[in-house]
């Protein structure tokens, strides 16, 4: 059976972008870079909404080739660009010329939990969420989320789009620890109900 891990950055205060949505104000790192390398890694799907996706394609395709990129961003490029995309999107449409269109699949809204249900019942490596934050909120509450991995920063912003909108729910706290050269603190909670 698959695991379904949730991985996103936070600030001190919750928050999950600032106002607007601007996720760039968040404390991104290196350790932010090396522990996503490591979740993708592990998975073998990525699962996310449709802003995050076309974010994600929109950067990280060419990234491989760019000589000024680091080799942790060039290797973070091919780990995208090898996996297969899960897109919950009612309005996403892509063109066979772009990039990841081939390993692409779209479903919608009223798909997905069965969809997530499905591949977590397969044999395979982590079903992977980064960002996409309705998706995994909605994903969470209905117990599909095996693992939650907050990425909690050293910055307090005070207004902005908060992590979690649902209703109350339990984790289990399963570790907790300071990334290596990084100001980011990992909690990693198991949650779910699978």
């Amino acid at each position: 059976m698959r695991a379904l891990v949730v991985c996103v950055i936070v600030s001190a205060d919750g928050y999950y972008a600032g106002p607007g949505g601007d996720v760039t104000v968040l404390p991104f790192d290196d350790g932010f870079n090396v522990y996503g390398l490591e979740r993708l890694r592990a998975a073998d799907i990525e699962l996310t909404g449709r802003v995050s996706y076309e974010q994600f394609r929109a950067h990280w395709p060419d990234i491989v080739d760019d000589p000024d990129a680091s080799q942790i961003e060039q290797a973070i490029s091919r780990e995208h660009n090898a996996k297969r995309q899960l897109v919950v999107s009612d309005s996403l449409t892509i063109a066979g010329d772009e990039p990841w269109a081939a390993s692409t699949t779209v479903i919608q809204q009223v798909q997905a939990h069965e969809t997530v249900r499905e591949l977590l019942d397969g044999d395979g490596g982590d079903v992977l969420v980064f960002g996409s934050r309705a998706v995994w909120n909605d994903l969470l509450v209905a117990g599909l989320v095996t693992e939650l991995h907050l990425l909690v920063g050293a910055k307090l912003l005070g207004d902005g789009v908060p992590m979690f909108t649902g209703p109350p729910t339990v984790l289990q706290l399963a570790e907790v620890r300071r990334l290596e050269d990084s100001s980011l603190v990992l909690h990693r909670y198991l949650a779910g109900d699978r």
